[in-house]
């Protein structure tokens, strides 16, 4: 396959990397870059060094780097970021003062200053026309409201999960992946939302990493209560541990006395094949 020359650019730490071509220009991991975006000129920061990429890796045609940033760029970086602490107190005083049910999240100029962009969380839709009117002639330049969701917040904000390490999509995890509650139901996980959801209050995006090994295995496990053939005879399935890949078996003796043993996963014949539809009972 054909390959192209890229350079993999971040216009946030927390930011997804993005493929530009770099032209003729070598650049180092840490380097500014300026880049032409569907936002405008935007400022980022090598992630990844001048390489060979396949086309299949990429959302071909490129768009090329417009510069590498000189230092007057990073003095202009600088003081955008600097700002958002006043763009951030007039959008919630402006918000305010009109009454409107949302929560200011961020606030940040584009690079070239000709766009203002504040991100928002609200609970339905809200109309914000008088807003963006008070906006623009308080800062003079063509305001966009983005309506976020609880997820982008924490990505956008950083804050720490539930493990005490930064939120995964504060760090790595570039784009949401769909969780359910069937995830930590075949994991075993106590269905208390407060132990499974992240700081976001969505169920936490974790719970889909290992999801794939889970449904595998679950579906070689032997269902709850079901019979199961073991070298000490057929018993009845209490207890699966699909991690350490042991069943837990419970033995009714003549006498009317019981015994539970556990056993590998592959001792175990199960009499009643799982269906992978079913969930586990939760203790």
């Amino acid at each position: 396959m054909a390959e192209k020359m890229i350079v993999g650019v971040k216009f946030r730490d927390t930011g997804k990397t993005y493929y530009f071509s770099p032209k003729d220009i070598t650049f180092r991991e840490g380097d500014g870059v300026i880049c032409e975006t569907a936002r405008g000129l935007e400022y980022g920061t090598v992630a990844i060094p001048n390489r060979m990429a396949d086309d299949s890796e990429l959302v071909l045609p490129l768009k090329e780097v417009s510069r590498k940033a000189t230092p007057e760029d990073d003095k202009k970086q600088a003081e955008n970021l600097a700002k958002r602490n006043e763009f951030m107190r007039i959008s919630v005083e402006k918000a305010k003062s009109r009454g409107l049910d949302m929560k200011i999240v961020e606030a940040e100029y584009t690079f070239d200053r000709q766009k203002l962009i504040v991100y928002f969380t609200a609970a339905g839709r809200v109309d914000f026309r008088e807003l963006v009117k008070d906006l623009a002639s308080a800062f003079h330049v063509r305001i966009e409201l983005r309506q976020i969701y609880e997820r982008d917040e924490i990505k956008l904000q950083g804050a720490l999960a539930q493990c005490g390490r930064p939120c995964c999509c504060t760090t790595y995890l570039h784009d949401f992946d769909k969780v359910t509650i069937k995830m930590a139901k075949i994991q075993g996980l106590s269905l208390n939302p407060q132990k499974i959801s992240g700081c976001c209050g969505k169920l936490m995006c974790c719970l889909k990493f290992e999801n794939d090994y889970y449904q595998e295995m679950y579906s070689k496990m032997p269902k709850l209560n079901s019979t199961a053939r073991t070298p000490n005879g057929d018993g009845t399935v209490i207890a699966n541990d699909i991690l350490r890949q042991e069943v837990t078996v419970r033995f009714t003796q003549s006498d009317g006395g019981v015994e539970v043993k556990t056993f590998p996963l592959n001792k175990i014949i199960a009499r009643q094949k799982q269906s992978e539809k079913e969930i586990p009972d939760q203790p």
